[in-house]
């Protein structure tokens, strides 16, 4: 690799553009589900299993497209993937049903994994080692800036010109990503050539399914709330459909900052910096259900908590890579799947806990038991880890 690469930001700018456009597509759903819901006859519940749907569809579709992108070099296979992301798209944007509509946002999903799992490995190796997690947080600034702007234009757009207008919009966005792609991403990344039983062995070990589980957990608590943010502001807080969008937005300023802050902080003291994120979640949960009747409060809270929870996403990323020293890239890519695992099951419990009877300000403490149970899987490699060193230090032991 060229050593100018190391210090070219604009690949790693390039696929942050990519990374804005598939987070779009999957957060602005939750922002359209009553539009949605009323466009097919269906329940706000059942609407919000087409956040599952695309969840799973990231579970699946990471291990399938890892082995079917391995040998490609990495800047053909995420452009093969932007174009799965094309075609998905524009299913929703064209389906005359509900489970059309679902099987699209499955298709969409297969991109996913593979994008953001090829696209963390590529962001590591383009700069020194003391600056890989914030790379990552840079390319995943992406993701969290649809939160800011994608999800909540997305959002004020399906309401005023229909929900099939937004993902229209998010075709285009993925049009200027893969061009962004050709452009900015060097050639010459080389893929896995003949690698992959031996990365699903490695991935058989505890130290590095352990983080992948940590992962989940901590997505199973965010979308426990989040998949059915827009009911819980209006049903609670009190906002109304258009202050919605307002609320969006703050949440998404507070999700780049934690990204980006959680990179940064990351590189000096990775375990540090996720085990106080996951201790200032809960917290935040706690005073989201106790605040949520104000929607002054409300809103700040919301902020934090957003913060919180994707300043998680880089360092278990990097700790998912590096455990795994022998099988990066498809350790990379189904963390992702890890993820949206978490995704699917967080709005399945949400979405399952709404029609048992609970009310939609009951959801964030059933997210802040996931976030402890994600919390004591931290502590107990932290313990092992500590256990292992004083070991070491110990002659004849």
């Amino acid at each position: 690799m060229p050593k100018d690469f190391a210090v070219l930001p604009l690949p790693i700018l390039a696929l942050a553009v990519a990374s804005f456009g598939i987070g779009t597509t999957e957060f602005v759903i939750m922002g359209l589900l009553p539009e949605v819901a009323q466009s097919f006859g269906v329940t706000i519940p059942q609407a919000g299993y087409l956040v599952s749907g695309y969840a799973m569809g990231v579970v699946v579709g990471a291990p399938i497209v890892a082995i079917a992108t391995a040998g490609l070099p990495r800047k053909t296979a995420l452009l093969a993937l932007m174009a799965v992301f094309l075609a998905g798209n524009l299913g929703c944007a064209l389906a005359p049903s509900y489970a059309l509509l679902m099987t699209a946002r499955v298709l969409t999903a297969f991109a996913h994994g593979a994008f953001f799992g090829i696209g963390a490995v590529v962001a590591r190796d383009l700069v020194p080692r003391e600056r890989r997690t914030q790379a990552v947080s840079l390319m995943f600034a992406g993701l969290t800036l649809a939160n800011v702007l994608g999800v909540p234009l997305g959002t004020a757009l399906g309401q005023v010109a229909g929900w099939r207008s937004t993902f229209w919009a998010v075709v285009a966005i993925g049009l200027a990503a893969g061009l962004a792609i050709q452009l900015c991403v060097p050639t010459g990344l080389p893929g896995t050539h003949g690698r992959l039983a031996s990365e699903f062995r490695a991935l058989g070990r505890w130290p590095v399914l352990r983080p992948m589980l940590i992962s989940t957990l901590s997505s199973v608590s965010f979308f426990t709330v989040f998949t059915y943010i827009t009911p819980f502001l209006t049903g609670v807080s009190g906002f109304s459909p258009r202050g919605v969008t307002g609320v969006l937005f703050s949440a998404g300023l507070g999700l780049t900052i934690g990204n980006l802050a959680g990179g940064h902080l990351a590189d000096r003291s990775p375990m540090a910096t996720i085990i106080g994120s996951f201790l200032g979640i809960v917290a935040a949960l706690l005073a989201l259900a106790a605040v949520a009747h104000d929607p002054v409060l409300t809103v700040p809270v919301m902020v934090l908590w957003s913060g919180l929870v994707f300043a998680l996403v880089s360092p278990l990323q990097i700790w998912v890579v590096e455990a795994a020293t022998d099988a990066p890239n498809l350790a990379s890519t189904l963390n992702q799947g890890a993820f949206n695992l978490g995704n699917a099951v967080g709005a399945w419990i949400g979405g399952t806990a709404l029609t048992l009877g609970a009310s939609y300000r009951e959801l964030p403490l059933i997210a802040a038991a996931m976030s402890l149970a994600g919390l004591g899987l931290v502590l107990t490699a932290v313990s092992r880890r500590r256990h292992e060193v004083a070991s070491a230090s110990v002659p004849g032991a």
